[in-house]
């Protein structure tokens, strides 16, 4: 079993921040997918499904929302990983959240790595005892010079950003559907690949 983790903040207040697209990215993957991410459980929101794999193989996914905030988000990812057949991180966990040192809608893949400064990845790393699990990182690009990275953050995005946010999402759940359907190599391969080659 897959299991795919959008990271962000619970609540109406926080639900266009960037800080949430991470969230978004999942969100958008399950309701693509047919997967109601809608059951409480794990401390968040939790959905199951099927995909289509290769050679018509269907793959088995959980989508996990964490509702504890993003600095405890760590506590549902290993709650989840207790009772899901997905026990090895390095293999069954990918984790969707939001980078300030990428471009706006930028993606980068990597299997494993440090937290960079991210809080919920922190967390994450902590929880589990490893930062061997798969990441995609998306790009809101940095606060300008007066304004602190933590309050940017919590900001929506802006009615320019709004306005391109959707392509940039369904691109970004395209690559996660890579990163289960052929691996992390695979999808490193076309998408960081992508991304340079627009520069």
């Amino acid at each position: 079993m897959k299991l795919v983790v959008g990271l962000g903040n619970p609540g109406r207040r926080y639900a266009a921040s960037r800080h949430n697209v991470g969230l978004r990215i999942v969100e958008r993957f399950a309701r693509n997918h047919g997967i109601d991410v809608s059951e409480v459980r794990f401390d968040g929101r939790f959905g199951r499904g099927r995909i289509g794999g290769r050679d018509a193989e269907e793959i088995d996914v959980g989508c996990l929302l964490p509702e504890t905030f993003m600095n405890r988000s760590g506590e549902a990812v290993a709650l989840a990983l207790r009772y899901l057949p997905a026990s090895d991180p390095s293999e069954d966990v990918i984790v969707a959240y939001d980078d300030v040192d990428l471009p706006f809608g930028r993606l980068r893949i990597r299997p494993s790595g440090r937290s960079a400064g991210h809080r919920g990845l922190e967390s994450i790393i902590q929880c589990l005892g490893t930062h061997r699990f798969a990441r995609l990182r998306f790009g809101i690009d940095r606060a300008a010079d007066v304004m602190e990275t933590a309050e940017y953050v919590l900001q929506d995005f802006s009615e320019r950003e709004e306005g391109e946010l959707d392509a940039h999402i369904e691109t970004a759940v395209a690559a996660l559907e890579t990163m289960i359907v052929d691996g992390v190599t695979p999808a490193m391969n076309r998408y960081n690949r992508q991304d340079a080659a627009e520069n």
